[in-house]
């Protein structure tokens, strides 16, 4: 088996509406928003699940033994490269907005969705914006912090 290389395998898009975030439609992502060129290198924050264990030691138990419970996914958030002139992703990106962010990894970038691709579709809410501070020989950047809105599919297939 060979490695898998990440850089320029991922795609990272905004979607508003998904009427099936296990089976996304190809054309319906394709219409998204496709902004991995606007991230920064470290731009997709948080996109790793924490499981939360609950103990099922009974009182005679020798060794403490845990279930799987809930999963948590702390500081969720998408940081650009601020554009001049019309910027989309500033003018989109505001509180409350809601969106879908759906992550292809794997797949070289410049591959068009088909079906039965792999991806994550993440219901999300946009919180408030946040500038980076100022650092020379940087770009501008803006953060913004996403709030699940509902369930993810990390296991999604297109359709």
């Amino acid at each position: 088996m060979a490695d898998v290389v990440i850089d320029g395998y991922i795609n990272v898009s905004l979607v508003p509406t998904i009427p099936n975030i296990a089976a996304p439609v190809a054309a319906t992502i394709i219409a998204g928003s496709a902004i991995e060129l606007l991230l920064t290198q470290d731009g997709l924050g948080g996109f790793a699940s924490t499981t939360n264990w609950v103990n099922n030691s009974a009182l005679g138990s020798t060794f403490d033994t845990q279930l799987p419970g809930t999963v948590a996914y702390a500081d969720l958030s998408l940081t650009f490269k601020w554009q001049s002139g019309t910027d989309t992703m500033w003018s989109l990106l505001t509180f409350g907005y809601q969106t879908n962010v759906v992550i292809r990894r794997r797949v070289l970038r410049a591959t068009a969705f088909t079906a039965g691709q792999s991806v994550e579709v993440y219901p999300v809410t946009v919180g408030q914006f946040t500038p980076a501070p100022y650092e020379r020989n940087s770009l501008a950047r803006f953060s913004v912090p996403l709030g699940l809105s509902s369930e993810p599919n990390l296991r999604a297939v297109v359709a």
